[in-house]
């Protein structure tokens, strides 16, 4: 006979039935295959083909059966969506079996009746939470497919065509709006309706990269999307936690701890209201959201940001080092409470570092920063008495009393500038200006905690080599400082109480 009869006796084939449309071969079980067709029949083969069963959902209208999904969790489940658009039904049509499709269970309760259905797919980690792609968007089932409730987040109202969820996320692909990506399906995994007081969730481990993205920072006007390019997951420990509502005045904080136990980070809903900005100086530390329910915070695996110079400006990252890899607690306090989740951060497999090297890494760039820190902090502590001692003798008056511990204030103001001058360059204010106000002894020192963080964490031989000479170069500035704090000043306090001045410094 000719191709195509008795439907059509086009020989293009386009218009015939009894076309498979999906083929899916159980995970679980080898030789076990199901089948949906384009007239609505599945057909199921537990011997590798060798035998076929029938096992169409009973009473099923003729359709197109446009996926199959089998259960991760049970061999004999089983899950299909059906369309019946082309005859112009638009009713959604998904099925369920527990029985290797003895029986069906129609579940599509919550799903509206013109969003048709093109597929269904089942986590792989907890167990009956579904997703269903319909021709108006994402559906989600907490319960194996009794209730359905839409799961569009930012995703356009658009076809879904299909879904699979793979390695921790859940990929969409739409009629003409582009793949989509919901990245890190572990607070949907973790998620329990009704939870009331503080939890927090436990985040997915994090690899050390030196990759960006916008999903990096919390900002609440950010959907997630980019016009012009896609948007990579965020690039540090994403943090998911939940709140009761708070009062105005109530405040939480976040704390970091590695292995041993050791401070990493802490972390504030309260901002920092001694935190002032200035170019060239340390960026603000991110605060905490406090909002009622779900809140998301990502911690960039760096350690705190160093202390800065208040209007110094140095050219140089102010950022702590990166955390290397391993095992990390995070603690949520709110009050008296506390609720703790685990976190990792996972090595680069492209990275050649070994632990030892890792451990040698952060220990160093550690160290480098606490002296960083003490420095500036001696610089702002000695510079905030040269400004009180500057003060003090300008309001001395010019009689033989005074001139004596004027002339010597003067001296030690003279010998304070001379030691602040080697330590920052204070006539710095912009990009460039470097070419004329050449940087001093922390700003160099800076540049090499820089350097040091290299895009692949280890320690080289000439970085050490250059450390042990600014540590020398530094041992012989903080002496120095030292001199001054607690021999120069108190001498010079003394006298000034002896002069009827007070006491300049406590």
């Amino acid at each position: 006979g000719r191709p195509g009869e008795p439907y059509t006796n086009e020989a293009v084939g386009a218009e015939n039935y009894g076309t498979l449309a999906y083929i899916m071969e159980s995970p679980l079980e080898k030789g076990v295959i199901w089948t949906g067709s384009d007239d609505g029949l599945v057909q199921l083969t537990r011997d590798g083909g060798a035998t076929w069963k029938n096992v169409t959902p009973k009473g099923l209208e003729e359709c197109l059966i446009n996926s199959i999904e089998v259960s991760p969790f049970d061999k004999a489940t089983a899950y299909i969506a059906t369309t019946r658009y082309k005859f112009n039904d638009h009713r959604p049509g998904l099925y369920k079996t527990t029985d290797y499709g003895a029986n069906w269970t129609k579940i599509d309760n919550g799903i509206p009746a013109d969003s048709f259905t093109r597929v269904v797919r089942e986590d792989d980690v907890r167990k009956d939470l579904l997703f269903a792609g319909t021709e108006r968007g994402v559906y989600i089932s907490w319960d194996g497919g009794k209730n359905w409730s839409p799961f569009q987040l930012n995703l356009p109202n658009t076809p879904i065509t299909d879904l699979r969820v793979h390695q921790g996320n859940l990929i969409a692909a739409t009629s003409g709006r582009a793949f989509w990506v919901l990245d890190d399906l572990s607070v949907l995994r973790q998620y329990k309706a009704g939870a009331n007081g503080p939890s927090i969730y436990q985040p997915t481990g994090a690899y050390l990269t030196n990759s960006g993205s916008e999903l990096d920072d919390t900002d609440e006007d950010f959907d997630g999307t980019n016009r012009f390019r896609g948007v990579n997951p965020a690039s540090g420990i994403v943090l998911y936690y939940n709140l009761p509502e708070l009062k105005k005045m109530d405040n939480i904080s976040l704390e970091i701890r590695d292995a041993e136990g050791n401070l990493v980070r802490t972390f504030s809903s309260k901002p920092d209201k001694s935190y002032r900005r200035w170019d060239g100086g340390p960026d603000s530390q991110p605060t905490l959201s406090k909002n009622k329910g779900l809140n998301r915070f990502v911690w960039d695996l760096r350690y705190p940001t160093a202390v800065g110079v208040p209007g110094v400006y140095i050219e140089a990252s102010f950022a702590g080092h990166k955390a290397i890899p391993g095992k990390y607690s995070v603690t949520l306090i709110f009050g008296e409470q506390k609720v703790t989740a685990n976190a990792e951060i996972l090595a680069n497999p492209m990275y050649p570092t070994t632990a030892a090297q890792y451990k040698e890494y952060s220990q160093t760039m550690s160290a480098m920063e606490a002296e960083l820190n003490s420095m500036h902090k001696m610089v702002n502590d000695l510079y905030d008495k040269q400004k009180r001692l500057e003060a003090v003798l300008n309001s001395l008056p010019d009689d033989a009393k005074s001139k004596a511990v004027k002339t010597e204030g003067e001296a030690l103001l003279t010998k304070m500038k001379t030691w602040d001058n080697d330590m920052v360059q204070r006539k710095s204010k912009a990009y460039d200006d470097v070419e004329n106000y050449p940087n001093k002894f922390t700003a160099d020192y800076m540049f090499l905690i820089n350097q040091t963080e290299s895009d692949i964490p280890r320690i080289n031989q000439p970085n050490l080599d250059l450390l042990k000479e600014m540590n020398a170069k530094w041992a012989t500035l903080k002496a120095r400082g030292i001199e001054l704090l607690e021999k120069d000043i108190p001498a010079m306090n003394k006298k000034l109480w002896d002069a009827g001045k007070g006491a300049v410094w406590e």
